[in-house]
């Protein structure tokens, strides 16, 4: 079995120029695999798709009530935000109520994700900041974590740190895997990140969306955290960016989170694909990393219309990242097309 195989291709004329390559699992939440493209077993690394159960354990442990917490303050530190003063904003109220500020945060700086702001922030002279960082919800509620535990601070990001610890572990329960078997490499904001099989990042994608396994406080943990997100998906990354309108226009049934170098999670509440169905987790990979970031949603819609959770309709709303779009030329003339052009495996 090829790890990767052929996901979507551009055109030029009736000529493909160029091929992206990928691979996905879809896992229900009993662990069934429904459905796959490519290798399902292909370990790579999970990035920011992985931020809902960094923030699991704290949230496990009660630190949203002990700071009390609000529901869009939650979603923040399960983000990849774009660096807006509405992030920025909701990060320094969780700081407030921590009782740290982003003098502690160490995932460094860059430009905001978001345009405008960035330009707006060079107009004024001003360098990017940490608080900025796409990053400083995560490592905001790490910050807490440890804070609640009255545990170092200065070391939050250590692999030997005991939240890093309780983090691993609850990540590997969560994913069904040997917390020993789970990959460490060092993320883009400095925090542990995990590589495992796609299957194992799917099933715990399901798992968070359909907790009715799990033990009662987890379980709720889980669904504060996913009831969260789908709340406030302006949080998690920005109006118009593709996490936020797949969580609008899945009203309440879909958990988005995209992670770095073509990654891709998705979680469906228990009934997204039909009466009765159970939660189901999606995990893609897009093989050459999607610099432009035009691969992985268009692929994740089509996965999902294919499994029925978004109809035509919800298809439709999403027409700015469409599985099948004309590619325009510098003058808006029309010059190739987009177009996924796998199938779903068994």
């Amino acid at each position: 079995m090829a790890d990767y195989i052929p996901i979507l291709e551009r055109t030029r004329g009736t000529t493909v120029e160029s091929v992206h390559y990928g691979a996905a699992a879809v896992v229900d939440s009993s662990g069934k695999l429904l459905t796959q493209i490519g290798n399902p077993q292909l370990v790579t690394f999970m990035r920011s798709s992985a931020k809902p159960f960094q923030a699991l354990p704290f949230i496990e442990r009660g630190g949203d009530v002990t700071f009390g917490l609000i529901p869009r303050e939650i979603s923040q530190i399960c983000a990849s935000h774009a660096g807006t003063d509405m992030h920025v904003e909701a990060v320094r109220d969780i700081q407030a109520k921590i009782g740290v500020d982003e003098s502690a945060l160490q995932c460094g700086a860059h430009p905001p994700l978001d345009k405008k702001t960035a330009d707006r922030l060079i107009t004024a002279g001003k360098a990017p900041e940490a608080i900025r960082h796409n990053c400083s919800g995560k490592h905001t509620g790490m910050l807490a974590h440890a804070q609640m535990r009255n545990l170092p601070l200065d070391s939050y990001l250590a692999n030997a740190h005991p939240i890093q610890e309780d983090i691993l572990t609850v990540f590997a329960e969560m994913c069904a895997v040997e917390r020993d078997s789970v990959k460490l490499g060092t993320d883009g904001c400095s925090a542990p990140n995990f590589a495992i099989p796609l299957y194992n990042a799917a099933l715990g994608f399901a798992r968070l969306c359909d907790p009715h396994e799990l033990s009662p406080t987890r379980a709720q943990a889980c669904g504060k955290i996913t009831s969260a997100m789908m709340a406030h998906p302006e949080m998690v990354s920005g109006f118009g960016l593709f996490d936020t309108r797949l969580m609008q226009v899945g009203r309440g049934k879909i958990v988005a989170k995209m992670g770095a170098e073509g990654y891709q999670s998705i979680g469906l509440v228990a009934g997204a694909m039909g009466a009765g169905s159970p939660g189901v987790g999606i995990a893609l990979k897009i093989s050459d990393g999607d610099k432009l970031g035009e691969v992985r949603p268009a692929v994740t819609i089509r996965i999902l219309h294919l499994l029925g959770a978004l109809d035509k309709s919800q298809v439709d709303e999403l027409a700015e990242f469409a599985p099948t779009k004309p590619i325009l030329n510098w003058r808006k003339l029309t010059v190739g097309e987009s177009r996924t052009v796998f199938a779903l495996g068994k």
